[in-house]
């Protein structure tokens, strides 16, 4: 059931890319395959046929697959070892899809963001970059945090947020004033171990997209970038 939740956070994402850009093909259209539109492998570890994997795998692929419109080539990669495919997404519905807490949707991939171009990981960006730009709805934003967060268009709240994410994520040593400082942003001891535990988790993504070399589909490239024009008022 947590994995369902995935599923539903891409159907959110492609719906608003679509609003934007040509519909999403349809499912009859959409072809599972090894790799990217240029043919370049998406992982160095085998990536097993669709219709090998545990029937719970299949349910939940086909059910991203269908509403987003395209299959995440991380679930494509990471089927190579479906218990650990099945603790890394309940993990991620933990963290990503909870409604408890003062992280925003945005906050959260910020973090991801962050996180990820700290430890240099393409796919991350790219496909977080994707949901950054939808969810905060700035276009721009996830270049910025992806470069260099520390100029990037962010309030106080959010650069104390990812302050205390990239120390997470780089390993540092945390301390109480690591946690004073989120605290005259309105965030407490509960909202840090969310960005701790969101930073934790992308820190092993980041590597294991490193160990797989996965690629990021070419959707995720080009969502969020053309803001939706406004009707006239009548």
């Amino acid at each position: 059931m947590a994995l369902r939740l995935t599923g539903r956070l891409l159907s959110t994402t492609w719906q608003c890319f679509s609003k934007h850009h040509a519909a999403a093909p349809s499912i009859s259209l959409v072809q599972y395959c090894t790799c990217g539109s240029d043919d370049k492998a998406i992982s160095r570890s085998p990536v097993p046929d669709k219709s090998t994997l545990p029937q719970d795998m299949q349910d939940t692929m086909a059910e991203v697959e269908e509403k987003s419109g395209f299959l995440p080539n991380v679930f494509k990669a990471l089927a190579h070892r479906p218990e650990e495919f099945r603790a890394f997404f309940k993990y991620y519905d933990a963290l990503m899809a909870k409604e408890t807490g003062n992280l925003t949707k945005a906050d959260r991939e910020m973090i991801v963001v962050a996180t990820s171009a700290t430890n240099n990981c393409m796919y991350c960006v790219v496909s977080h970059g994707a949901l950054l730009r939808i969810y905060s709805k700035k276009p721009h934003l996830a270049d910025q945090v992806a470069t260099n967060w520390h100029v990037a268009d962010l309030d106080a709240r959010q650069k104390a947020i990812l302050e205390f994410a990239t120390a997470v994520g780089a390993s540092e040593t945390i301390t109480e004033e690591h946690f004073q400082k989120l605290e005259p942003h309105g965030l407490d001891r509960e909202d840090a171990w969310d960005i701790g535990a969101i930073a934790a988790l992308f820190a092993l993504s980041n590597r294991m997209a490193h160990l797989t070399n996965m690629r990021a589909n070419d959707e995720f490239y080009l969502m969020g970038r053309i803001p939706r024009e406004k009707k006239a008022a009548t």
